[in-house]
């Protein structure tokens, strides 16, 4: 088994960013306002992306930055100014999907790494050999790839190519992301960032001669025939370690701090637990149901995912409710309320080490000190006393069990 493996987070923006460091990531991508995937106004400015690789390096983690699109013809002169940038601001790597694109960055930003994007389709040595040759240094693999074709791919491939995986988060219908049907319905291009995701919708027949008569594919009505479920691989990150797999990427940049903390807290562990040989705390598996997720499967990594036509909803075991801003040496928490929480609720500290700390939420105060009998639905601040001192960011939530929209 692989000795040493990259934990590989998703950060849409500065807490995010500050949320996956906390939590164990040893490495973050992001994306800019420029050539990434995940159209955003979010993501990072230039000045973001400065600090957010000076935040990081000083934390001993790196930063990977998407040029993950395909540009159109007239975007070309933007792109080696922009590489220039990106090496002068000392990004770690290049997330890259397009030839030309792997081209110019070896010639305008030589000294910084190239990965080639999952949605480069990489399903093979020989694929994986080329790109090692034009100068790649890590692919990320496509997510139909086999765990076995990986076995096979890690033996055929140099040493120095490292090879990456993803291990958890949404899967999408079309083969490595390639999809034209949301620019088709909706005008939004799905390999431009800015995907409507309609193979989340529920369809029914229409019958060309009778245009506004819906007819029922199922006996319940329409069918949801395109959409997929949500990744998750903790419980077999020793096959994947074992199988040569350098890096293993939770996918994410547009979910929230909350999913980007826990996710990675628990990959965390469960990667430690992994290259120390130890069997995985069922704790960490259980952590993955308390984020907004649709039902879970393990992909194509064993075999075919298979087809669900049911409505694939979201659900959660639990909610965010606060994060903590500072904590004083007895507990004492000043926090920015996410979720309404009231007295008596049963709450859980989340911090880096360790398990979830359960606890019940004792008084509310506001910052003059005076007593509330809840929290409102608006950002505010509050202070509230902890079971024990916990770091910035550290997250406070409410277990309970629900739909969740996002």
């Amino acid at each position: 088994m692989a000795r040493k493996a990259e934990l590989l987070s998703p950060a849409g923006d500065r807490e995010r960013l500050k949320m996956a460091i906390l939590y164990g990531a040893d490495a973050v991508y992001l994306a800019g306002h420029r050539f990434g995937m995940r159209s955003s106004v979010v993501n990072f400015s230039d000045e973001d992306l400065r600090w957010a690789v000076s935040y990081a390096h000083a934390r001993d983690v790196k930063i990977y930055v998407t040029c993950n699109t395909l540009p159109r013809e007239e975007e070309l002169r933007e792109l080696p100014g922009y590489l220039e940038f990106l090496q002068d601001a000392g990004v770690d790597a290049l997330i890259i999907a397009d030839l030309g694109v792997l081209e110019l960055a070896k010639r305008h930003a030589p000294r910084v790494a190239r990965h080639v994007s999952t949605q480069f389709g990489v399903i093979n040595s020989a694929t994986a050999n080329a790109l090692y040759v034009l100068g790649a240094d890590t692919v990320v693999l496509a997510r139909e790839t086999p765990l076995e074709d990986i076995r096979k791919i890690r033996a055929n491939t140099p040493e120095e190519l490292r090879i990456e995986a993803f291990v958890h988060g949404a899967m999408c219908v079309s083969f490595s992301g390639r999809c034209l049907l949301s620019n088709y319905l909706t005008g939004r291009d799905a390999n431009r960032g800015q995907c409507a995701q309609p193979c989340r919708w529920k369809y029914h027949l229409v019958e060309e001669t009778r245009p506004g008569q819906y007819f029922e594919i199922s006996e319940d009505g329409g069918t949801f025939i395109m959409n997929s479920r949500d990744m998750r691989m903790i419980e077999h990150l020793p096959e994947l370690l074992d199988a040569g797999v350098s890096s293993l990427k939770i996918e994410g940049r547009m979910k929230s701090a909350y999913y980007t903390a826990v996710v990675t807290n628990a990959y965390r562990h469960a990667l430690d637990e992994a290259l120390a040989g130890k069997p995985l705390d069922p704790l960490w598996i259980d952590e993955t149901d308390k984020i907004s997720h649709r039902p879970y499967t393990t992909g194509f990594y064993f075999d075919q995912p298979g087809e669900s036509y049911d409505k694939v909803t979201y659900s959660s075991d639990a909610s965010v409710a606060a994060v903590v801003e500072e904590c004083s040496g007895d507990a004492w928490a000043t926090l920015t309320m996410r979720n309404k929480i009231a007295p008596g609720d049963a709450l859980e500290l989340l911090l880096p080490e360790g398990a979830p700390i359960p606890f019940t939420a004792g008084e509310l105060f506001d910052e003059e000190g005076m007593p509330l009998t809840e929290t409102k639905l608006v950002m505010m601040r509050y202070r509230m006393k902890l079971p024990m001192q916990a770091p910035a960011l550290s997250i406070v939530r409410k277990i309970t069990r629900e739909d969740a929209s996002a």
